[in-house]
Order: C-alpha cells, then structure tokens, then sequence
C-alpha cells in the first residue's frame, strides 16, 4: 500500500475503514464476475460459430449424397457411331484404320499413357488405351484453340482420358471410346461429357481397368 494511501486510511474511523475494505471487495468481485461473463459470452460465440459451420457440412453432404449417380446405361448419345467386329489385334507395324481417328482395332502391343497432349499422338498407341477402357478426346487444332482448348483441357478427367489434336477432322472435336465415336459441335457440346461417363472405363471394353500409365508418353505430353 502507499504511503499516502495509509496515511488516509489511519485518519479513518474503524467503521469507515471496514466499510472501504468491504467496498473494494466488492469492486473486485464485479471486475471478477464481468471477467466471467465476457469469456462465458466469447465461448458461445464460438461454439455458435462452429456448429454453424458443422451444420453446413452436414447439409452439403447430404445434398452431395441425395444425388444419384448417372446410370451410363440410360444414357442416349445423339449421332452416336458404333463400329462392331473390331479385332483387338497386337501388330508392329502402322495400321491402315477404317475410321478417323480410329476406335478401336489392331494396335501397337504397347499402349499410351493417358494424360493430355499438345502433339498429335501414335493412333496405334492410343487404340490400345481404348482396349483398356480409355477415351480418346481429339480436336481439330485450326478450330480449337485459345480459350476453347483451355476449357477443353479443364473438362478431362485426371484418369482414363487422353486429349491430343488430330489433323483433318470433320468436327471441332470428337470422342472415342473402343468401338464408338460420336463427332461434336464444339468444347461446349453436352455429349462431350455424356460420351465420358458412359465409356470411360466402361466394362464393355476388352480390357476394363488395365493400366492406362507406365507405358508409353507421346511427344507433347503436358499433364
């Protein structure tokens, strides 16, 4: 205690002496309970806090998981090609295919690896990747380019998928998959992501879940 503030107390009556002891205490009481209070007042805001946060979670994944899956089954593909008796052939040599780009065939024994290219690829590689479940996006590089091949690159898959220019083509872009191929308007065309999910790792390939990697990278491979 200071000096002063003894002094002072001495000049005090007992009685006054106890009635300020007794009014400090209290005073400190009040600081203690308002203490109490703001951090009662900071706990339920935060606990406030997180359950929103929780709730929000909750919902999302139950509306996540409200959403059926597609059916690749019920799925109808408009202008559709299929291509039958196609003969799922090893061969060294360059093949001659039917269909262009090819889906589907003889092919090289070992297959591309799948990704997105900015060169044209080794079709006899590529058909291979179709045996084993792959689609085969190509595009006409004189009509898809800028910020259309940029939306092209965003919509493929990370897996299954190779996406690479091909020279000649009768439509902006084109998907294949082993023994079918529908041509497409543009990047923005719907089928494009119908043809994906019905065929990309379809069962009704030859070879459904082979490798799609540890083989071979094309020239132009960027991811």
């Amino acid at each position: 205690m200071a000096e002063t503030d003894k002094t002072a107390d001495e000049s005090l009556t007992i009685k006054q002496q106890r009635e300020k002891r007794r009014a400090e205490k209290v005073a400190a009481l009040k600081a203690k309970q308002a203490k109490e209070k703001r951090n009662r007042l900071i706990g339920i805001v935060a606990g406030a806090t997180a359950g929103v946060l929780i709730v929000g979670t909750l919902v999302t994944v139950v509306v996540t998981s409200a959403t059926p899956p597609v059916d690749p089954d019920t799925i109808e593909i408009a202008g559709l090609e299929t291509f039958d008796d196609i003969e799922a052939l090893h061969v060294q040599s360059a093949v001659e295919y039917t269909m262009t780009p090819p889906a589907g065939g003889p092919h090289n024994p070992s297959w591309l690896n799948c990704g997105i290219y900015e060169q044209p690829v080794p079709a006899e590689y590529a058909v291979h990747s179709l045996e084993h479940g792959a689609v085969w996006v190509t595009y006409d590089p004189e009509q898809v380019t800028g910020g259309d091949l940029d939306a092209l690159r965003d919509a493929m898959p990370s897996t299954y998928m190779i996406l690479s220019p091909f020279e000649g083509l009768d439509a902006p872009v084109v998907a294949s998959a082993w023994g079918v191929q529908v041509a497409l308007d543009g990047v923005d065309d719907p089928r494009l992501r119908e043809f994906i999910i019905k065929y990309r790792e379809s069962p009704n390939a030859p070879e459904p879940g082979a490798l799609c990697s540890q083989a071979l990278d094309g020239e132009g491979k960027i991811s």
